[in-house]
């Protein structure tokens, strides 16, 4: 059962070589990427288990601000992130939350539009371009 507002995709490639192919597009972009977390080693530390599973945090202040200054509490979902990680199987997937979830579940109106498709189209291509063969 998929999660409500959350686009995953399939990669071609292991956890740690999906990540550093989406962080350099990232980076290449110009974006800011304020941490990245190793979910696992955290879990490990805790002397658990945990499957690969890293969280990428990452943005840009002049796509997001004025999102936030319209309406303050989409705060809570930027910076943008994602999650790769891997199922029971060894297949890695790559997810983030859709923009124009996240736009809906804060009220921002249409004068977000093109901000949200801007984000949007930016986190599907750089998905993409991870996850590729």
């Amino acid at each position: 059962m998929a999660a409500e507002g959350l686009i995953t995709v399939r990669s071609s490639h292991g956890p740690e070589v999906t990540m550093n192919r989406f962080e350099a597009d990232v980076r290449g972009r110009g974006m800011t990427v304020f941490a990245r977390i190793d979910h696992a080693m955290g879990a490990a530390a805790a002397g658990l288990l945990l499957r690969s599973t890293d969280l990428l945090i990452f943005g840009n202040a002049r796509a997001g601000t004025p999102l936030m200054q319209d309406v303050q509490t989409i705060g809570i979902d930027l910076p943008l992130k994602v999650l790769v990680w891997q199922d029971t199987s060894g297949t890695t997937w790559l997810s983030y939350n859709d923009q124009n979830w996240l736009a809906q579940r804060h009220g921002l109106d249409e004068t977000a539009n093109a901000t949200i498709k801007t984000m949007a189209e930016a986190l599907q291509d750089i998905a993409e371009k991870a996850t590729a063969p």
